[in-house]
């Protein structure tokens, strides 16, 4: 699923990883670098890199927390907030595609297994 969704993303102008960033702060909530590495699955080092290529482009932008100055969130940027929508048209349009070869039904049945696999994991 990720070789094909990064596939789509790349004909689209981004990764797996920026999708994953950007569709998080889509909602227009800052979030902390750390929760963004834990909803994107990715290392913090790794976090920085594709933060940094993020605000490079303009799609993200960092500010000081105001209710904690230590703090740094980052915020998708007006340019991010467009490029997340051009996006979100190439990740459903593969996953549709997805639903058609596979079939809802079976999509369905493999999301309760993985639920119920994940609910009984430490």
């Amino acid at each position: 699923m990720t070789a094909r969704l990064g596939a789509a993303l790349k004909t689209a102008g981004s990764t797996v990883e920026e999708w994953r960033v950007t569709s998080l702060l889509a909602d227009g909530t800052g979030r902390p670098m750390a929760e963004i590495a834990e909803h994107a699955l990715l290392p913090a080092p790794t976090l920085t890199k594709v933060v940094d290529r993020l605000v490079s482009a303009g799609l993200v932008y960092r500010r000081v927390d105001d209710a904690d100055r230590r703090r740094v969130l980052v915020f998708l940027s007006e340019h991010g907030h467009e490029r997340v929508a051009r996006l979100t048209t190439a990740v459903e349009a593969e996953w549709t595609r997805v639903q058609e070869s596979v079939g809802r039904e079976e999509l369905a049945l493999l999301r309760a297994l993985l639920t119920r696999i994940s609910t009984h994991l430490p």
